[in-house]
């Protein structure tokens, strides 16, 4: 089954509502990036009036997660997944909607490939950058997702 940006989204509302709730949308996803938008809110704003970092993370996180989730079921074998590190950089206040995009599909190939292979846990840096309506950006995310074979 092809993961889809409504399949991903239906996902959210049943497994992950807080994220759901907080306006997170997955709105393209392919073989090589993944899109996710969220629109600052009164749900999802910080006292400062600007969208709190951790819903800004849920963004960033699906962007990359979701892309190694798609590409760990055409692979056809069974590969676990996990946040292992996380850092993130805050640049500007994070107002209207803002946009995560992760573009880093080919190192989710070259991960995966290597994990089969050599049947050895693998880990890859993945990076997603928040931009707002004015094409500025607002956090930058990366992540340290860890992939292995299960036997």
């Amino acid at each position: 089954m092809k993961i889809t940006p409504s399949k991903l989204n239906t996902f959210l509302m049943f497994k992950l509502p807080s994220a759901f709730f907080c306006g997170v949308r997955a709105t393209y996803i392919d073989d090589k990036r993944c899109v996710v938008k969220v629109r600052h809110r009164w749900i999802n704003q910080n006292p400062f009036k600007s969208m709190f970092w951790a819903v800004q993370g849920m963004a960033a996180e699906l962007s990359t997660g979701a892309m190694l989730t798609a590409k760990i079921r055409e692979s056809g074998k069974n590969i676990s997944m996990l946040v292992a590190n996380n850092n993130a950089s805050f640049t500007k206040k994070a107002t209207g909607v803002i946009t995560f995009e992760c573009n880093e599909g080919k190192l989710i190939d070259e991960a995966i490939s290597k994990a089969i292979a050599s049947g050895e846990g693998q880990t890859i840096w993945m990076n997603s950058n928040g931009i707002n309506a004015d094409g500025i950006q607002v956090s930058s995310f990366n992540f340290e997702w860890t992939i292995k074979v299960k036997q």
